[in-house]
């Protein structure tokens, strides 16, 4: 049985593998890809279409755990994938309704992804088997960073401008892998977990025992009466669920993190999806400057694998507190952003048709550009496993509404980005970082002395 487990948790890794090497090297490119098109009919935003994803997907965080306890969470994740591979495919002839028709799609198909992806993973991990089985799919996930954008860098190295062929083979190629992926989920087994609760030789269950009941009863009636029963179920947990939301978003700790969950918002539009642009729309990188939007993908990727690893394994050490991570990562970014403050043209983000007309302070340095990829992804990865970290521990018995608050604030405020970006000169947008990381990172702070201030007290 634990074998069958494990098959699932390299099943899941590997599906998501394929759909996110497709749409993170997408989101990477694809305000580029909308600029070079020779297609006058043709009025979308790259920027724009993602900020619609994000705002769409916050909210429909709030309805994706009705769904998933209706058709279960390997039929959830196959359904959404296809919505992913419907996006990919509009850039191969794009329209402009279509383009943010799928947009809308794909941010409802994200939240039912994820959330699925969350319950299928608990549901075939055990007390002792949940960290090495997150491990395992989130190495596999961090990869998909790494293939998309080679491809990228290989397509389009030495081109300056991108012919519709060429765009084309590269869609087409994400839309394989992203339909790979999603197929790959019907190749999901079931892992009998209800039988294996009841047993108490493997008994360390992570499903709530009202979940095994209803499963257990729902064998002995008809399909509609199942699915019935389960809605209603549902719909009840997500009332409950929705006033526990509601009654944390006042809570002191939650207004309190805010500020850094949505600095985390920001700071993933501009490594996700403007910084790659902006490399790309650089004059003075030439015909090297289209192919390192891909290379800054993957030492993007690189820095957030390395964070990720190094930060699990310091943070297991009592004496590396949590602060000095979300210190470091402040740091770390606040770096990056002066450097490419000085590196990058200012009108980087916002040229359409032209490459840049301004002259940065420095002259633009390609070592200097992938240095600030690196450090985009490191210091990324400091704030997003300090704040799990922390919602973990403050809120062990209500994790579901914490983190669903966390994706909540973190993708509204990446939306709003996204639409901004088309508008506001680089030096603004990083300006607005740096104010709210160091406003996210002090209150961060203070939470944390109130929770050792809080343990001590106790331990007195």
């Amino acid at each position: 049985m634990a074998d069958i487990r494990t098959f699932n948790v390299v099943v899941l890794g590997v599906g998501f593998l394929f759909i996110f090497t497709a749409f993170t090297t997408c989101g990477n490119i694809e305000q580029t890809v909308v600029k070079s098109l020779q297609n006058y009919t043709f009025t979308g935003s790259g920027y724009h279409s993602l900020g619609i994803i994000y705002g769409v997907f916050s909210f429909s965080n709030l309805l994706a755990p009705t769904v998933v306890a209706v058709i279960g969470p390997k039929m959830t994740m196959f359904f959404s994938g296809l919505l992913y591979s419907g996006y990919v495919a509009v850039f191969i002839v794009p329209s402009t309704w279509s383009f943010y028709l799928t947009s809308v799609l794909i941010g409802i198909g994200a939240a039912m992804l994820w959330t699925a992806q969350g319950h299928f993973l608990v549901e075939n991990s055990e007390a002792s088997t949940i960290n090495r089985n997150t491990g395992m799919f989130w190495a596999l996930l961090q990869c998909s960073m790494l293939f998309g954008n080679l491809y990228i860098y290989f397509e389009w190295n030495g081109r300056t401008e991108i012919p519709d062929s060429s765009r084309k083979n590269i869609f087409l190629s994400l839309l394989v892998a992203s339909v790979l992926g999603t197929l790959s989920f019907l190749v999901l087994r079931k892992s009998h977990h209800e039988e294996e609760m009841l047993s108490e030789e493997e008994g360390q269950s992570l499903l709530s025992t009202r979940t095994i009941r209803l499963c257990l009863q729902t064998r002995l009636v008809s399909p509609s009466y199942r699915y019935k029963h389960r809605a209603n179920t549902a719909i009840q947990d997500a009332k409950s669920e929705f006033k526990t939301i509601l009654q944390l978003l006042k809570a002191k700790t939650i207004l309190l993190l805010s500020p850094c969950m949505a600095y985390s918002g920001l700071e993933l539009s501009f490594y996700s999806g403007v910084y790659g642009t902006c490399i790309g729309a650089t004059t003075q990188f030439g015909e090297a400057a289209k192919g390192l939007i891909g290379i800054s993908g993957i030492v993007v990727g690189i820095g957030e694998i390395v964070g990720g690893g190094l930060f699990g394994l310091l943070c297991k050490n009592n004496r590396f507190r949590r602060t000095s991570v979300v210190f470091l990562g402040m740091v770390v970014h606040f770096v990056a952003f002066y450097l490419i403050f000085l590196n990058i043209p200012d009108d980087a983000s916002v040229v359409f048709n032209t490459t840049t007309q301004k002259k940065p302070y420095l002259t633009p340095s390609v070592s200097i550009a992938l240095l600030c990829s690196f450090l985009l992804g490191l210091g990324d990865s400091c704030f997003n496993t300090q704040l799990y970290s922390i919602l973990g521990r403050v809120y062990a018995e209500q994790s579901t509404p914490a983190f669903a608050i966390f994706k909540f604030i973190q993708s509204v405020f990446a939306a709003v980005a996204f639409f901004y970006s088309s508008y506001l000169l680089l030096m603004w947008q990083l300006l607005l970082m740096v104010i709210l990381g160091f406003t996210g990172a002090l209150c961060f702070f203070v939470v944390e002395r109130m929770q050792n201030f809080s343990i001590d007290f106790q331990e007195y």
